[in-house]
């Protein structure tokens, strides 16, 4: 067999397409979403090279559209859930020692699917599954999907390229094993992109992964398992399963070889599976690596020295592209006294021109949210907000969930600077501002840091130097991803490694080098060329 110290290709942003009225990539996905919307699915467990249907089924529709049936899932048992962990555990075996360029092939090819073949499929079926528009879905299950894979090749070879240094005599070798066991990795609805990176990155890496996604991702996650297939990935790699999450949790956490879990989602069910860990830590073969991406309550500041258009669009952008359900979606802001009018009419006017609706008409910046409960979560804090007397919902505020679960853009503006909206994650596009007097920057900071136990993402806006520097200084701790003179989201891979501490996670920073160093356990080999022949040392003379 022939070896070689292989260069991978350089990994690059893929091109955001526009999309805009008369291109073929408009033309091509608005089909794709006619007919997947069109055609009913069954989408069955994945299991080793097996497509198994149980019979226990639960129904799917799109949240824009909540009567309108698009076909079913089936559920796992226990049985199917060890099923999955020991057909993990078999491929492993010649997974594991696959030649690392192998590893790679696959993942680049799955990469090259996704901006060709598949581009349309992927981005129609997150329009569906999740509501996202033409842009947030282009953004999303294709170019971000596609930076994960490329960027995750070119951090592997680096890992495996750096090695000790050796001195006469010896040589000192540095090999990253994948870990002992399997990975359990779960994935929200929010991006396609995540729910593709999750496992594949662990996989990468020459691990096996037990995937479960979102219920209300698995319409878009069954194209990323034929894209997986269509690119070489073996069977029992990456297994899917669904069904109930707490069994299938405590199915795989109280398995000896479970050996990490990959996250996103809330921060209170990530707290309490890492509190099952710990209570199971005597029966795992290793110590599990522990890997999540939690909640946040991101902000946006405002330093009297910023413009205030540029402010607003922030907001605006921040706060309600993909209906604020993103995790670095802004959701409370600060804006000082002076400024604050002007704010209010940019945002009153750029809201008025907003459109609300199915995300098959191209026209709207907003869909709906995704699920009843999300709905009901939403509807019942902007209720409270025209209630209290220290709370007004200024902008927006009117909801509907007759045809599809709808919340319109909504701002509410607060006296208080610790009322609930401003502190309590709602994941929706709802936006809390708070005006603070010019003089009181200072305190504000303050403020900004203590008020909320996340720290995810935040942007300050200035034209002032000075109070950049005292700002990035004073929220050092404050968020993850920190923006000057820019919204909080919109994370690029190999650009901006995302992720955030306190309550927001374990700051891992997918799409870095760091989060794939969390899926391999590293060997440190010495050899010595000629040993010694005898025990004594020269200072025993």
């Amino acid at each position: 067999m022939s070896k070689g110290f292989y260069q991978v290709p350089t990994a690059y942003n893929e091109p955001v397409k526009s999309y805009a009225p008369g291109t073929t990539e408009r033309e091509l996905t608005l089909n794709s979403f006619k007919e997947q919307y069109n055609t009913t699915v069954d989408i069955p467990l994945y299991i080793g090279g097996e497509e198994i249907r149980t019979g226990n089924t639960k129904d799917l529709f799109p949240p824009f559209d909540h009567k309108h049936k698009l076909g079913v899932y089936h559920e796992a048992d226990k049985a199917l859930v060890e099923k999955a962990v020991a057909t993990a555990l078999e491929a492993r075996t010649k997974w594991a020692a696959m030649p690392w360029e192998h590893r790679a092939s696959i993942f680049l090819k799955a990469a090259e699917l996704l901006a060709g073949p598949y581009r349309a499929k992927i981005n129609a079926a997150t329009m569906i599954a999740q509501a996202k528009t033409l842009h947030q879905a282009e953004i999303d299950s294709a170019c971000e999907f596609i930076d994960f894979l490329r960027f995750n090749v070119q951090y592997m070879t680096q890992i495996y390229s750096e090695q000790p240094a050796s001195e006469n005599g010896i040589w000192n070798r540095l090999e990253h094993r994948p870990l002992e066991g399997f990975i359990y990795a779960i994935t929200p609805f929010n991006f396609t992109a995540i729910s593709g990176n999750l496992p594949s990155a662990p996989a990468m890496m020459g691990n096996v992964v037990v995937w479960k996604p979102a219920a209300t991702q698995i319409y878009s996650a069954r194209v990323i398992v034929e894209v997986f297939k269509e690119a070489g990935l073996p069977d029992g790699v990456i297994n899917v399963v669904y069904g109930n999450s707490g069994m299938i949790t405590d199915t795989l956490l109280a398995s000896p070889d479970f050996a990490g879990i990959h996250f996103t989602g809330s921060t209170g069910v990530f707290n309490s599976m890492w509190a099952q860990i710990g209570q199971n830590i005597s029966k795992y073969k290793t110590y599990p690596r522990i890997v999540g991406e939690t909640g946040g309550k991101d902000f946006v500041l405002a330093h009297p020295s910023a413009n205030a258009k540029e402010v607003a669009v922030a907001l605006t952008r921040g706060s309600f592209e993909y209906q604020g359900q993103k995790c670095s979606a802004a959701s409370r802001a600060y804006v000082p006294a002076s400024m604050w009018n002007q704010v209010r009419e940019y945002m009153t006017a750029d809201l008025a021109t907003i459109k609300m609706g199915s995300p098959e008409d191209p026209t709207n910046y907003v869909s709906s949210v995704i699920s009843e409960g999300s709905f009901d979560k939403l509807a019942k804090a902007i209720d409270q907000a025209k209630a209290d007397a220290d709370a007004e919902v200024i902008l927006g505020g009117k909801y509907d969930k007759s045809v599809g679960y709808f919340i319109e853009p909504t701002v509410i503006l607060t006296t208080n600077p610790k009322y609930t909206t401003m502190e309590t994650e709602l994941f929706g596009p709802v936006l809390t501002i708070y005006v603070y007097e010019d003089a009181k920057w200072t305190e504000t900071l303050k403020l900004v840091d203590e008020t909320s136990i996340y720290a995810l993402t935040g942007a300050i806006f200035s034209g002032c130097r000075y109070a950049i520097v005292e700002a990035t200084e004073a929220l050092v701790n404050a968020a993850g991803n920190f923006y000057i003179n820019d919204k909080p989201t919109g994370a690029v891979v190999g650009q901006q490694p995302f992720g955030g501490a306190r309550a927001s996670g374990t700051n891992d920073k997918a799409g870095s080098i760091l989060n794939l160093l969390r899926w391999v356990s590293p060997r440190t080999i010495k050899e010595t060329f000629i040993p010694a022949k005898d025990y004594k040392y020269p200072f025993l003379g």
